[in-house]
């Protein structure tokens, strides 16, 4: 371990989550990870592990007996309704469990991850930087909420018990190692598959590479000021361009097709219920075109100075993310890998299915 360093780390098997693994693991250390069930991903990783879950506070004292840093990050992101409870549950009451844990333990300092979700949008084009108060009150979706919730309680509980904090803000992550597909590797493959024929006349968002926020969390644990936030973000992008970035990344031509808010309006309630329904992961819902069209001009200059951080461009994270998933699951255009990802989601099906009965 570097300099004898323990750190554990929570959702480990999340797409930042891994990031920061490896991040950690190129950084000389041996980390330990608290994972519900061993899977695949770990095979060959130099790291510990104990089994538990955030929910579940024994586990959580038992995963940080000895840790110096705790790195939490284990969360529910939802934007689909009727999940609510267990959002929460995982999100704000897990949090509080880790602080708890902490404290029990003797873990000198906590790195929390947020999402720059909590921040509530001003007027377009203004820069959003770092706040120092988080009310959910103001704030739409249960994930959005949730986690204001819980970055507060971390906020307040820094400097007590000999625990400090630092919480860090990732924007809409993407890059390699996108495990469980996200809305954002939903997308990339669809376009790789020739599945994304339309674009967007409206909305914009602001994307960052999993090992870029990976490398600003950990060097959050050494360098960020206790009781702070760090907006860990790239620049901001219209959904249009990013998709023309897509088009450019695979060599093929953006789609002509735009589509309006207003038809977009009227479809997404219907798509929502195909989500549900399909269990598939959603691109386009109510709360999905809010974020879309509101302010997304975050700034990492805090970050920058503090942490060490310099963000890639979307290009580059688009061009490895698509690298990354051919190497990992195939071209999604050859017929072998179509059959076996349509009998994979199948057999996840039939399994959820026998799990509520």
């Amino acid at each position: 371990m570097a300099d004898g360093k323990i750190s554990v780390m929570t959702g480990a098997t999340g797409h930042v989550g891994y990031a920061l693994l490896l991040e950690l693991i190129n950084s000389g250390e041996r980390p330990r990870i608290l994972i519900r069930k061993d899977i695949s991903i770990f095979d060959g990783l130099e790291c510990d592990k104990v089994y538990g879950d955030v929910t579940d506070l024994a586990s959580l004292e038992k995963a940080f007996e000895g840790a110096d840093v705790v790195y939490h990050l284990a969360g529910m992101i939802e934007i689909k309704a009727g999940n609510e409870d267990a959002v929460y549950n995982v999100n704000v009451n897990g949090t509080k469990n880790v602080v708890a844990a902490c404290k029990k333990c003797g873990v000198k300092k906590l790195v929390y991850m947020s999402s720059v979700d909590t921040y509530p949008p001003l007027p377009h084009h203004q820069l959003m930087t770092e706040i120092s108060h988080y009310d959910p009150s103001i704030l739409e979706g249960a994930y959005a909420k949730t986690k204001a919730e819980a970055t507060q309680y971390v906020l307040d509980n820094n400097g007590t018990d000999g625990l400090e904090t630092v919480v860090v803000q990732p924007s809409a992550c993407m890059g390699p190692y996108d495990f469980k597909v996200s809305s954002v590797g939903e997308m990339v493959r669809m376009f790789l598959a020739g599945q994304f024929p339309v674009s967007l006349a409206f909305g914009g968002y602001n994307f960052v590479d999993v090992r870029d926020v990976a490398h600003g969390t950990r060097m959050a644990s050494t360098n960020g000021k206790p009781g702070e936030c760090y907006i860990l973000c790239g620049d901001a992008i219209t959904v249009d361009d990013f998709i023309k970035t897509l088009a450019r990344v695979l060599n093929q031509k953006a789609p002509k097709l735009k589509l309006g808010k207003g038809l977009v309006d009227v479809v997404a309630p219907v798509m929502e219920v195909y989500y549900k329904v399909t269990d598939s992961t959603p691109l386009f819902t109510r709360y999905s075109i809010r974020k879309l069209t509101s302010n997304c001009n975050f700034s990492y200059a805090k970050a920058k100075r503090d942490l060490d951080y310099n963000p890639m461009s979307v290009e580059q994270s688009a061009r490895d993310m698509v690298q990354w998933i051919i190497d990992y699951e195939g071209d999604p255009k050859d017929p072998a890998v179509k059959a076996k990802k349509k009998a994979a989601k199948k057999a996840a099906k039939e399994k959820k299915k026998a799990a509520k009965k």
